[in-house]
């Protein structure tokens, strides 16, 4: 059983990026993200009502909720939503997989968790290995901003995404549900959406494709309510730290359906960059005896495993 639910998890992160690039052209960010979120947080909010398992949150729960709703589920999305239109969503995805890195510094930050040994050389990954990844972007005659722009609301993507995650680790902490603090977060993030859409001036009715609108049920219901529900079961199943790993095989869904879909032409650079990247990762979670001996040799022991 946990393999199945590990895999549902990969297939469905892993091909949500695609999904997001439907949508392009069909109806501006902003909108797309309310209605994702807005969509998912009833579901999920009307869920827990029928099933009777909404908890009661404190006021102070309801503020990080806030917070947890526009770093998650707004400020992410609207940078990955925009970003779409400059590269293609299988680099994303990639680009994603960094929050692991933002995630051991945040951890160090908020709550003192130190880094330990295997942080530095999956951060040298991690870093070469985007630059790898984009190396003939960079390296161009005529250097498009729109890309270089594209990769920095990526990074601010994901740096969002992993000070959700810190609000997350701070909700379990408390002892809150987790599923009840995701449903008033989406619900929030929702929220934020709509005062952006109405000060822009949007319309929220747009004569858009049934693809389009496909897109929207997707990302909604299968991509937030279903796989976040599946991944936190997962969670208690066989341990965060593990289910975690999921995460190295999202890109490589990712950039397969993209090679598909998008034509994404791959290089010797860019496929260097996503086994440095994944490597990363790996070394990060992982956390091979050989990293920890490699220092030991170079007398580094103030660093903790």
């Amino acid at each position: 059983m946990n393999a199945i639910l590990y895999a549902l998890v990969v297939l469905i992160f892993g091909t949500t990026w695609i999904a997001i690039a439907v949508q392009q052209g069909e109806m501006s960010s902003v909108v797309a993200v309310f209605w994702r979120f807005c969509i998912a947080g009833l579901v999920l909010f009307l869920g827990l009502i029928v099933l009777k398992r909404l908890k009661k949150l404190t006021l102070e729960d309801h503020l990080f909720c806030v917070l947890q709703g526009f770093c998650v589920f707004s400020l992410n999305f609207i940078c990955f939503y925009t970003a779409v239109e400059f590269i293609n969503s299988g680099l994303e995805s990639v680009i994603f997989s960094l929050a692991v890195i933002f995630n051991a510094i945040n951890s160090y930050l908020f709550f003192k968790q130190r880094i330990s040994i295997y942080f530095i050389p999956a951060m040298a990954c991690g870093v070469v290995g985007v630059l790898a990844l984009f190396w003939h972007d960079l390296t161009a005659t005529h250097i498009d901003w729109k890309t270089i722009l594209a990769i920095l609301l990526c990074m601010l993507g994901t740096y969002g995404f992993s000070l959700g995650n810190m609000i997350s680790l701070r909700h379990q902490r408390k002892g809150c549900d987790v599923l009840t603090t995701n449903a008033y977060g989406m619900l929030y993030g929702a929220g934020i959406m709509l005062v952006i859409t109405l000060t822009k001036g949007e319309t929220f009715f747009a004569h858009t494709s049934w693809v389009a609108i496909s897109a929207v049920g997707y990302l909604a219901i299968v991509g937030s309510v279903i796989g976040f529900s599946i991944y936190f079961v997962l969670v208690g199943r066989i341990g965060a730290g593990q289910a975690a790993y999921s995460t190295l095989l999202f890109p490589l869904v990712a950039l397969t359906i993209s090679t598909f879909w998008e034509n994404y032409q791959w290089t010797l650079s860019a496929g260097l960059g996503v086994v440095l990247i994944l490597f990363g990762n790996f070394i990060l979670f992982y956390q091979p005896q050989w990293v920890a001996n490699s220092f030991k040799r170079l007398k580094i022991f103030h660093l903790h495993q």
